[in-house]
């Protein structure tokens, strides 16, 4: 696992700083952060309980030996940190011509105050390559919230091919999920000709 999760320069977040407070970062995480990235999966992942099919629920949501797998086949996890504290992580993953957005999780009690938005932000300006992010159906606040930065929901004939090509998920998640997409990857199938 070493070095699989380490990446580019820190980036202070945007933001006013209270007189003696650290200035929040953006950073990317390393090998130390391994169990503040599960914590805070398993604990911003509490939101999907009831909404994740039950069939594909687990307790906890991710384990170490998943997220070690996530890492080990190129998951690179950004993190938001402040007062020397993760409370917030997005995956990124760089899988044949477009760039996936995983695990974006925020600490519940951390939730509704940007952090999400400033991780999302930063991650795209990494790429130049298409942007696309999976997400269960039925996550209605997480769709919004892509929605809100400018993505869109395909239909589901392209969200099953797209799963099927860029993402190794299980056929029931498959089912029970969607996928939306950047302005890039649309302008990549006008310029195909696919769409109109």
């Amino acid at each position: 696992m070493a070095n699989r999760i380490v990446g580019m320069a820190t980036k202070p977040a945007k933001g006013k700083r209270a007189t003696g407070e650290q200035i929040p970062v953006v950073r990317c995480c390393n090998d130390r952060d391994f169990e503040q990235i599960l914590s805070i999966i398993n604990d911003g992942a509490q939101a999907y309980r009831g909404i994740i099919p039950a069939d594909c629920w687990t307790d906890p949501y991710m384990s170490e030996k998943a997220l070690a797998h996530e890492i080990n086949e190129g998951v690179v996890f950004w993190c938001f940190e402040q007062a020397s504290t993760l409370v917030g992580v997005m995956g990124i993953q760089e899988v044949q011509d477009v760039t996936l957005i995983r695990h974006a999780y925020v600490h519940r009690d951390q939730q509704k105050k940007g952090i999400g938005a400033r991780l999302l932000s930063h991650l795209r300006e990494l790429t130049n390559k298409p942007v696309l992010i999976g997400t269960w159906a039925d996550a209605v606040w997480a769709i919004r919230f892509y929605e809100r930065h400018g993505f869109q929901i395909v239909d589901a004939q392209e969200k099953n091919r797209l799963l099927g090509k860029y993402w190794s998920i299980p056929e029931r998640q498959l089912e029970t999920s969607l996928v939306l997409v950047d302005a890039k990857w649309r302008a990549r199938l006008l310029n195909e000709g696919v769409i109109e």
